[in-house]
């Protein structure tokens, strides 16, 4: 396949890319670089089936040449990011997913949407299944992420129904992994930059709000079937393997074996989703799917990742 993906220098978009060379397809990478790296798809660049193109998708883009799929990756995901460009964010979940499917249409490809599990808000059912419609304040400050995929869904399903566009929905829950930023703003790296550098890690609230981690790996696996597909509804992908943040700290703080860190709590964000679990019964019984690497696996591959890649810091 000719696979173009949106934001595909940034953490999930770029082991996408990675994935799909492997596997043998042509891919086409657009993307901003406001909160994706260059470097995430360096050793890329010399590939004959790979193409980067510095672009807002934001703005329109006519594709060159055929295309089989488009993936539409493109937007801030952690709150520090969209809190910090709120105007892009929205811009990207509406006119981004417009001029994406707009591609998809115009080429006859394929189209996939990350969307993610804050459509669901703060939610008040639990864990989370797909037909759950959440608990989302529209006007709050993390409104700008959570009503931009809430939108883009919406957009999505209508270009299905209207002009029968072959698309998919991914609800992605928490992911972590090699190649986030140490400035991401989001738990696992946040606690991994500050052991690192022997700094207190800081806790919202009393740490006992809940996430559901989900490794790189298994995360890229479960959109591939996804991709493979013939599902158009919503899909969450995620790890059920519900933790709080304060058992997340302590692991890391004992994986960093000599950190002079300590847990530092400090008040809970404004609208901070008080748990988030995902419900994959769907995943399991559509595409056979499950995460398969145990958050301690995971946490292990990722601090050894941040050690050999952010040296300066220790």
């Amino acid at each position: 396949m000719r696979v173009l993906i949106t934001g595909g220098a940034g953490f999930i978009g770029s082991h996408l890319c990675d994935r799909l060379i492997a596997d043998g397809h042509e891919v086409i990478c657009v993307d901003n670089l406001i909160t994706g790296k260059a470097s995430n798809v360096a050793r890329l660049q010399s590939h004959t089936r790979f193409r980067f193109i510095q672009h807002n998708i934001s703005q329109a883009l006519v594709p060159e040449e055929a295309l089989d799929y488009v993936l539409h990756f493109a937007s801030p995901a952690s709150p520090p990011d969209y809190l910090k460009y709120p105007i892009q964010t929205l811009k990207v979940g509406s006119l981004g997913t417009l001029n994406a499917l707009g591609i998809a249409k115009a080429t006859r490809a394929k189209f996939l949407l990350a969307s993610t599990s804050e459509v669901y808000g703060d939610p008040q059912v639990h864990p989370q299944p797909e037909h759950y419609w959440g608990h989302v304040n529209p006007v709050g400050p993390r409104g700008v992420y959570d009503e931009a995929k809430r939108f883009a869904e919406a957009l999505t399903m209508a270009y299905h129904r209207e002009h029968g566009l072959d698309t998919r929905i991914v609800r992605i829950f928490n992911t972590y992994g090699e190649r986030m930023r140490l400035d991401d703003g989001r738990a696992v790296p946040n606690f991994i930059g500050q052991a690192l550098r022997n700094e207190p890690l800081t806790v919202y609230g009393d740490g006992s709000q809940t996430r559901s981690f989900c490794y790189i790996g298994d995360l890229i696996e479960g959109i591939l079937r996804l991709m493979d597909s013939d599902l158009h509804d919503p899909v969450n992908l995620g790890n059920p393997d519900e933790r709080t943040i304060l058992e997340i700290a302590q692991k890391v703080l004992t994986y960093l074996k000599g950190t002079a860190s300590r847990l530092e709590f400090h008040p809970l964000p404004v609208d901070d989703p008080r748990q988030r679990r995902p419900d994959i019964s769907k995943a399991q019984a559509l595409l056979g799917w499950q995460p398969r690497v145990p958050l301690e696996e995971g946490l292990s591959k990722t601090i050894a990742w941040f050690r050999a890649h952010h040296a300066a810091v220790t």
